[in-house]
């Protein structure tokens, strides 16, 4: 496990964007050496970060794991493209807004919250180049122009790149939520990670908003142990087929009563498909009981 410096994430309004700016996506003959990971992060509850006075300590640990993301990949990525949970569609969609809006695509937070700019740049560029390795795989995806960004999205890219220097571009889920498929989606976007885009997927290893506290420790214990065995200590090549089949992994329709928050994982998954798996962030007292992680595969 990578270490994570312990920092205190402080309290934030406005974040700035750097002017868009044209990616370098032509690392055709780069070596292994040179690929990027790719990752599955828990995202938090709504505008976390911009609530240190309300929260307290709570998200310390995953503020301070997510802040040591830049640390663990060495280098700065051209860009980021983030799945998150908070958007899904038709078909893959790909958004190709240069200056993504906010969407706080949350409720009963405080005022302020509803405020607050993550100011990174979008990229048509990527967007396009997505869309291709998309459409060459086969799978229906389409791009959308007016696309914001949601707290699946500026929550964590807070705490990961709080000077919001890093072009991000946002690609949903596709309604279903066929693990397969968004394994499938994985695969077809691997290609990026050889161009120094960084593929994240955004969710949340535990979700069930009705189930929190001491009293879910027993039920997030189990997924999350299940999780572990099935991606980081488990053999790589049956990690996919075990994905597939995660509904009936002990509790996890306790854990995942419905799986958007999850389904992130498998993209993560496909792009580094048969290269090992890291647990980069675990704790097994969130929020009073959550046994919740994050995850990184490949490089």
């Amino acid at each position: 496990m990578h270490g994570s410096p312990s920092i205190s994430l402080q309290e934030m309004s406005t974040v700035d964007a750097t002017p868009s700016r044209s990616i370098d996506l032509t690392h055709d003959n780069a070596s292994a050496s040179s690929r990027l990971p790719t990752y599955f992060i828990s995202h938090g509850g709504g505008p976390w970060p911009w609530m240190k006075k309300e929260m307290g300590p709570t998200y310390d640990q995953l503020a301070a794991s997510l802040a040591d993301m830049p640390r663990q990949i060495g280098r700065t990525p051209s860009a980021i493209l983030m799945v998150s949970a908070h958007w899904e569609a038709p078909v893959f969609t790909v958004q190709g807004n240069p200056k993504p809006p906010m969407i706080y695509d949350y409720g009963g937070f405080p005022a302020h919250t509803y405020e607050v700019h993550y100011g990174s740049p979008g990229s048509p560029e990527l967007a396009q180049r997505v869309q291709s390795l998309i459409a060459a795989a086969g799978l229906p995806v389409q791009i959308d122009p007016e696309r914001g960004y949601d707290h699946g999205m500026f929550s964590p890219m807070a705490a990961m790149y709080p000077k919001a220097d890093v072009p991000v571009v946002q690609l949903s889920l596709r309604r279903g939520l066929d693990p397969a498929e968004h394994l499938a989606l994985g695969r077809a976007l691997a290609p990026l990670r050889d161009e120094n885009v960084l593929i994240v997927g955004s969710g949340l290893s535990y979700h069930n908003l009705r189930n929190f506290g001491p009293q879910a420790h027993g039920v997030s214990k189990a997924f999350d142990d299940w999780l572990d065995d099935a991606v980081v200590q488990g053999a790589p090549a049956g990690r996919s087929a075990r994905l597939i089949d995660w509904a009936s992994a002990p509790a996890a329709r306790m854990a995942h009563p419905r799986e958007e928050h999850l389904i992130p994982l498998m993209v993560a998954v496909g792009a580094a498909e048969g290269e090992t798996g890291e647990r980069v962030y675990h704790e097994d007292a969130f929020m009073g009981g959550l046994v919740v992680s994050s995850f990184r595969f490949g490089a």
